[in-house]
C-alpha cells in the first residue's frame, strides 16, 4: 500500500497566494484576520508565503473571515497573481 501523497511546495504558495488574494479583497490586514481566526498575524503571513498548511477548520475560519466560501477559493486559486 503506497502513502499518501504530501502537499508539494508550490500548492502551498499556490494556496498562500490566493488566500493572501481574499483577504485583501475583504480589505483586511494580516493582524486583523488573526484576530477573526484566532492566531497570530505572523501564522497567517506564513501561510500567505506558502511556508506553512494549514487544517480543514482553519481554512474555514479564514474563509468565513474573508467572507466567502471554497468557490471563492477556487475562484482565487484559478486567477493569474
Amino acid at each position: 500500500m503506497s502513502k499518501p501523497r504530501l502537499p508539494a511546495a508550490e500548492e502551498y504558495v499556490a494556496l498562500g497566494r490566493a488566500l493572501r488574494e481574499l483577504r485583501r479583497e475583504a480589505g483586511l490586514t494580516q493582524v486583523e484576520v488573526a484576530e477573526i481566526v484566532g492566531i497570530r498575524s505572523t501564522f497567517v503571513s506564513l501561510i500567505e508565503r506558502g511556508e506553512r498548511g494549514m487544517r480543514w477548520h482553519m481554512l474555514q475560519a479564514f474563509l468565513r473571515a474573508y467572507g466567502t466560501d471554497l468557490r471563492g477559493l477556487a475562484d482565487a486559486l484559478d486567477s493569474p497573481s
